[in-house]
């Protein structure tokens, strides 16, 4: 007896509903509140000085700002160190570290939750195909040491790694806590240089040091990636 062919699953529409409602309510918000809208905008466009002003501007809610740039990061990537060094001109190291790695942290469990939730045609079509596979298949087979290691190479896409860790199963409290580890020295690095933007001093011994610990962490993250044997270029598409 010949066995009936396999019935392609159907696409899961309530989790495509809530997420483009999710990023509909994040680009309401957006448009809502101006100095939110003008800070995003410059954060896109590198513009360091107007993120600083922006979240200068509305006082006590400039935490807010910071947060909800880092929301609004897993749906519209833009560099952020750009906001990391105005956390920390307007606040301090510390004070500045703990607001962007709470925005951070927000933007990567959205992610994560599109990467178990949503539509692979979605995921395929918001990172290319053939990128987005290599991704996830590196994820899938690196364990927890690559899963830190690809945080620490400012070259890949936060957003990226983060929907490739939830479309590859990676259990959750696993991701939180490699996520965390593997942003802090990038993020803390920028942050500083933010606190030092008004009188920076590339010979200031502590500069320098900062600098040079986080170039050996990206050469010791390169170094695990091709050991893991997860290095492999993707595939070439179009827009990748």
């Amino acid at each position: 007896m010949s066995e009936k062919p396999r019935e392609r699953p159907g696409l899961p529409w309530i989790e495509i509903g809530f997420t483009l409602l999710g990023c509909a309510f994040l680009a309401a918000l957006v448009l809502a509140i101006p100095a939110l809208r003008h800070a995003a905008v410059a954060a896109v466009h590198g513009e360091t000085s107007e993120v600083r002003h922006q979240i200068k501007s509305l006082g006590a809610g400039g935490p807010l700002i910071l947060v909800g740039l880092g929301v609004i990061h897993s749906v519209i990537p833009y560099p952020a160190e750009i906001v990391n060094a105005a956390a920390g001109f307007a606040y301090g190291f510390f004070g500045g570290l703990g607001i962007v790695s709470i925005g951070w942290m927000i933007s990567a469990v959205i992610c994560y939750w599109f990467g178990t939730g949503v539509a692979r045609p979605l995921l395929d079509r918001w990172f290319g195909t053939e990128r987005f596979e290599h991704f996830e298949h590196m994820v899938e087979r690196g364990g927890v040491t690559l899963l830190i290691a690809l945080r620490l190479l400012p070259i890949v896409p936060f957003s990226l790694i983060s929907a490739a860790a939830g479309a590859a199963h990676v259990p959750f409290g696993r991701y939180c806590w490699t996520t965390a580890i593997g942003f802090l020295p990038i993020t803390a690095l920028a942050v500083y240089l933010g606190t030092r933007l008004e009188g920076i001093r590339f010979t200031d011994p502590a500069v320098i040091g900062a600098i040079v610990g986080v170039v050996l962490l990206l050469v010791v993250a390169n170094w695990i990636i091709r050991r893991s044997g997860a290095s492999e270029d993707p595939p070439a598409s179009p827009g990748t």
